[in-house]
């Protein structure tokens, strides 16, 4: 198999909003580069990157898939990302790698929620970046009001590379401003490109889109723009030279008219990857720490150098195990060479190398600075995970992924699958890190939390498919939080037991105040003469901490109150730690309802993030929710709504949000604090609770 160094290769992801095309025109180059033999349908599942059985049978695409062709004996590394925001993990940890992220946008519905989401990303790790505004072919096409909307809610420095000539259902010509050449595609699968000159009706158009594309590429380098200003334009090694620095350095983002469907403009993209997209070796080198200490070192894109790579995705196969995907961004890496996995201070071998066209692996001999590929069979090296030499011991910054806005319970159909269940959702988390599962002994209740409901959902149909485990998704339970208003001065209990032989007894007068919130749990031991021994002081608070952990009204966790142990009794033969620890909490449960007990539920601060067209609905749903705003902002067409509302009404938010706002709302939710439960509520929670405890 062929091996390419850095200059010959170029990294790029597809990104945008969901149905955009990113699959299709995936497809569509690996056919124009004779990669495959027909191009591929999203509609009939038989595209090279969807080969997950849930993506063929959805018709969307769920994981990130790595592709590459060969064209003009360079190597463009693409990878298809999904566009529906329940798998945003996958785009970020793809844009990690890349040297160009390139947005999909429809010709006819413009720019989306999904579209400008991920070019959030863009902007947050400043990647180069270039856009494609595809399905040029519909009869609704919009290219120039697309390409409006794309400068100004996207990029001011989106320049037109090539139009369409003829737009609509017609749609098979496009005009090239770098080639000044009009190119014409035969049916798609035909592969036939006639190349022509502008034709005179549109010559004036291309002339001046073109001085457009020339200023903005002179704009970028001194040296260039006074050359511009001398002979006019620039021409052969100063335009290549000019339109790389320039998509470097950000200030250019080329963009192209597409039509995958119809397979007309995608070599015009192909051609310019290959020219003008940077080599991995020609952008600034990533920093990485040195292993154990603060100090940072450059990442030079260099095959002579130290090996290192960072692994951005898992794949688990059956028969074949996990699949390690990563890109190599110093040194040569071969089959049998040991590296240091430093994040988890492990050695590692890498056994058989490959690289991947969505589900076919091609094993390969070297791996060179740059490029991308995959290994089988580490021991324990998962996403996010830094191998490199054991003379060079660096660790990668970690691939930041966003927080949960959506959370489940996993309660299993059938008992003794807790492990299965448990192993399987770890191996889903390892494919995606952005759904977390952990155990919450608070509730009792192993949570999966993530992007979205068909996330989850996804998570729980795969425990089904891979592991044979059923389980259910259910709301799980609120960790709601007991506490006091009041004083209780003196809560008394005796506990005395007899029953022939040794007897118990354990006597305690007890005071509970509160404590301001977020103080826990303060005891004072307050006894004066001996009148409790010593000895038994530790076994009362025990029994407080455990009767604290149980909870009184609804089961849950008392928290931020302060009790003082002042008087009691004790028997010099019958007492014991066991009687002190039931007196205790007896005397605490009694004094605690004296107390003026409330309830205290989690609230969430939360981020919403529409378009001003909705924001009277969404503000709304808010204060239907008990929710408090606390602001507004906007950013372009969106409109920022900041609130508090309690996690009791947060269960699915998300699909509710992306339901009153045709899909284009998103949020981000953060714990906030507890706060007390209104009275009405807490009645009904503690019914409903007393109800639950009597039918078990």
């Amino acid at each position: 198999m062929k091996e390419y160094k850095a200059e010959d290769i170029r990294n790029f992801a597809f990104i945008g909003h969901g149905g955009s095309g990113k699959t299709s025109i995936s497809e569509v180059m690996l056919f124009t580069a004779g990669v495959t033999n027909r191009i591929g349908s999203v509609e009939e599942g038989n595209t090279i990157s969807d080969f997950n059985p849930n993506e063929v049978e959805r018709k969307i695409s769920i994981s990130a898939s790595p592709l590459h062709v060969e064209w003009n004996n360079t190597k463009l590394n693409f990878i298809d990302t999904p566009g529906y925001s329940d798998f945003v993990g996958q785009v970020i940890s793809s844009l990690r790698v890349v040297d160009v992220a390139v947005s999909v946008v429809k010709s006819a519905e413009g720019v989306e929620v999904g579209t400008e989401s991920t070019w959030d990303f863009v902007k947050k790790y400043e990647l180069p970046a270039a856009i494609i505004i595809n399905k040029v072919d519909n009869e609704h096409s919009k290219f120039d009001e697309t390409f409006d909307l794309v400068k100004d809610r996207l990029s001011s420095d989106a320049t037109i590379v090539t139009f369409p000539v003829n737009e609509g259902i017609n749609f098979n010509s496009v005009v090239d401003l770098i080639k000044m050449k009009m190119f014409t595609f035969g049916e798609a699968g035909s592969k036939s490109v006639q190349t022509e000159e502008v034709p005179d009706n549109l010559k004036e158009k291309a002339e001046k889109l073109r001085e457009e594309l020339i200023e903005k590429i002179a704009e970028s380098d001194e040296e260039l723009m006074e050359k511009y200003f001398e002979e006019g334009s620039l021409e052969g090694d100063d335009l290549l030279r000019g339109i790389k620095n320039a998509i470097i350095n950000r200030g250019f983002v080329p963009v192209f008219a597409i039509s995958a469907s119809k397979a007309v403009g995608v070599n015009n993209f192909l051609d310019f990857a290959q020219s003008y997209f940077p080599a991995p070796n020609e952008r600034q080198a990533p920093t990485a720490k040195l292993a154990g200490k603060d100090d940072r070192v450059e990442i030079k894109c260099d095959e002579n150098g130290e090996p290192v790579l960072l692994v951005f995705k898992s794949l688990s196969e059956p028969h074949v195990g996990e699949l390690s995907i990563f890109k190599v961004f110093s040194g040569k890496l071969s089959p049998g060479l040991d590296l240091q996995n430093t994040n988890k201070n492990q050695t590692e071998r890498l056994g058989q190398l490959f690289i991947l066209n969505g589900k076919n692996r091609t094993e390969i001999s070297n791996i060179f600075a740059g490029d991308i590929g995959a290994v089988v069979k580490l021991k324990d090296t998962h996403t996010g995970n830094t191998l490199s030499s054991k003379n060079f011991l660096v660790v990668m910054d970690p691939i930041e992924f966003p927080e949960a806005v959506i959370r489940g319970a996993v309660i299993s159909k059938s008992k003794g699958d807790e492990d299965k269940i448990a192993s399987g959702l770890h191996n889903v988390h390892e494919e995606d890190p952005t759904l977390t599962v952990n155990y919450d002994p608070e509730i009792s209740q192993t949570i999966v939390s993530g992007q979205g409901e068909l996330q989850l959902a996804l998570a729980v149909k795969m425990l089904k498919d891979r592991y044979n485990v059923e389980v259910d998704l259910v709301e799980p339970r609120i960790p709601y939080r007991e506490t006091i208003k009041g004083v209780c001065e003196d809560a008394e209990y005796k506990h005395k037991k007899q029953s022939g032989g040794r007897g118990q007894y354990g006597h305690v007068h007890l005071k509970l105040e509160p404590l301001p919130r977020g103080e826990g749990f303060e005891f004072v031991d307050a006894i004066v003469g001996g009148v409790v021994p010593g000895r038994f002081i530790p076994a009362v608070e025990k029994g407080l901490k455990e009767i604290m952990d149980k909870g009184i009204l609804t089961g849950s966790k008392v928290v931020d109150v302060k009790v003082t142990l002042f008087d009691g009794t004790f028997h010099p033969v019958d007492s014991d730690e066991v009687s002190f620890k039931i007196a205790a909490s007896q005397a605490f449960k009694k004094g605690f309802l004296e107390a003026n007990p409330v309830l205290l539920e989690p609230i969430y601060d939360i981020t919403v993030k529409v378009p001003e067209e909705y924001m009277g609905d969404v503000m709304g749903d808010i204060s239907s929710r008990r929710g408090k705003i606390l602001g507004m902002d906007s950013e372009g067409p969106f409109q920022i709504i900041k609130a508090k509302i309690p996690l009791a009404q947060l269960y699915k938010y998300s699909t509710h949000l992306r339901s009153i706002t045709s899909g284009r709302g998103m949020h981000t939710r953060q714990f906030s604090h507890y706060e007390e439960v209104p009275k009405e509520i807490e009645a009904k929670i503690i019914e409903e609770y007393n109800k639950s405890k009597e039918e078990n």
